[in-house]
């Protein structure tokens, strides 16, 4: 097979299949149908010599070779992309896929008017947001994420990060149930709910509270604030999160001031220095920060 017979559209289907780790989730993804998928599969093993992916159980794995060539993969399709982009960006112009990582109060705050905007200047480009976790510098180096927006940036040489906002931390509880605890000894005497992400860490409340010796009563916690609301309706408890989750996943509930002291919660974007200068990525950035502009006016 000619190398010159791999494209834009081959590098893409592999970092599909292997970030979906299935060929009909690939396919989907991709609009193209299960066969053509395969078929396209075909020819890269061809070229490459390897297998790529191979059954496991109901599913398929990627193979040493292809975990190798995905990062060289990615790079690849920003050279092209920014090949493309060079005589002058035109968004109207654009097809794509951008890929966002978000938790709920970023999701619900940013989201909806990015992609009304990209719909309205960006018709040829799909939004997939990710949830951000507690996020690592994989996520934008080798998971194929365009933008993360998180008030815990991961430190690393080549990630590039900007402040967007900044929020306070409010208490949150059912108005029907209860009062807003005004004191210390109220606070700290409640049950409270509280968020842990999937790999363990918790939030930075959390820990910021814990290190200064403020030891509350966790009597659960769930991987996203979106869990919290039904543990905290019809009872007692309180939770203590970013004040502007009251537009979002917890508009039902009370808000009030911790009574303990608290720090702010600055909101960063986070990108790859990688795409510092591309075209595309830098009018993402642009209308990530007028959408905040907007947001919070």
């Amino acid at each position: 097979m000619d190398p010159l017979d791999l494209d834009g559209h081959a590098l893409h289907l592999l970092l599909a299949v292997h970030e979906e780790g299935s060929v009909t989730r690939a396919a989907q993804r991709l609009g193209l149908t299960q066969s053509a998928v395969s078929h396209a599969l075909d020819k890269l093993r061809a070229l490459t010599g390897d297998a790529l992916f191979v059954r496991s159980g109901r599913g398929i794995v990627a193979t040493a070779q292809a975990d190798a060539l995905v990062p060289r993969a990615r790079a690849l399709l920003d050279e092209l992309r920014a090949f493309s982009h060079a005589a002058g960006f035109d968004p109207a112009r654009w097809e794509g896929t951008i890929t966002v990582a978000a938790n709920d109060l970023q999701r619900d705050l940013l989201v909806p008017p990015l992609l009304a905007r990209l719909q309205s200047q960006c018709p040829g480009v799909r939004l997939r947001v990710w949830p951000s976790q507690a996020p690592r510098p994989e996520l934008l180096r080798d998971q194929g994420c365009d933008l993360v927006v998180t008030p815990r940036p991961p430190e690393a040489a080549d990630l590039v990060q900007k402040r967007l906002f900044e929020d306070r931390y409010a208490v949150f509880f059912d108005p029907a149930v209860r009062r807003a605890p005004k004191t210390r000894a109220a606070y700290l005497g409640a049950q409270h709910i509280s968020v842990r992400y999937e790999d363990g860490r918790s939030i930075d409340i959390d820990t910021w509270l814990a290190g200064r010796g403020v030891q509350r009563e966790l009597v659960a916690t769930v991987p996203a604030y979106a869990g919290i609301a039904a543990l905290l309706r019809g009872s007692q408890r309180l939770a203590t999160g970013p004040a502007l989750l009251a537009r979002g996943v917890l508009h039902e509930f009370a808000s009030a001031p911790v009574p303990v002291a608290t720090p702010a919660m600055p909101m960063y974007m986070v990108w790859h220095l990688r795409r510092q200068h591309d075209p595309a990525h830098r009018w993402l950035r642009e209308a990530v920060e007028a959408i905040v502009g907007e947001a919070l006016a």
